[in-house]
């Protein structure tokens, strides 16, 4: 399965960015790092898919067969970045795709919420977002690496994701 990964941090370096480039790495999957596509701010006008990280962006997404959305939890939601991305796309380019949502939390209770906010946009999207979610801490990092103990939760979660056991074909 061809899996697009989205690096919602806007930030160059950070925990958001070592899920996904992990993520990246385990499933060989195309990163659509937001702290590098030179995205313009989304405001509804046709021309703006003119913009070549636009075309880039709906090209690779609508080549995909699954998504996986990384985003920081910001005051309480997932990332301006990566809402502001998906404000390009629409529900063509998700409609029945497996999603699967990972939010990244400076820690205590942060991360539901943008995993919620992100539940709620997928919905929008019409893709088939997967029930299972990860929230990252960051006592689950040593260094510019995901601890053991974390990856192999990742692991299991990625195993059940790309046998998209959670998908029922049939409905529409």
């Amino acid at each position: 399965m061809s899996i697009v990964i989205f690096s919602g941090t806007p930030r160059k370096n950070g925990r958001t960015k070592i899920v996904a480039q992990t993520l990246e790495h385990k499933l060989n999957g195309t990163l659509v790092d937001l702290s590098k596509l030179d995205l313009p701010l989304f405001n509804g006008e046709e021309t703006q898919g003119d913009h070549p990280s636009v075309q880039w962006l709906r090209r690779v997404v609508a080549e995909a067969e699954g998504f996986i959305w990384v985003s920081p939890e910001y005051h309480n939601g997932m990332s301006g970045a990566l809402k502001n991305a998906l404000e390009f796309l629409s529900g063509a380019h998700f409609k029945r795709k497996p999603t699967l949502l990972l939010a990244v939390s400076g820690g205590g209770k942060g991360g539901i919420n943008a995993l919620n906010q992100m539940r709620t946009v997928g919905r929008g999207l019409y893709a088939a977002v997967a029930p299972g979610q990860l929230i990252f801490d960051p006592e689950h990092f040593e260094g510019n690496r995901l601890r053991l103990e974390m990856e192999e939760k990742l692991d299991l979660l990625l195993a059940e994701f790309m046998a998209g056991r959670f998908l029922d074909i049939k409905s529409s």
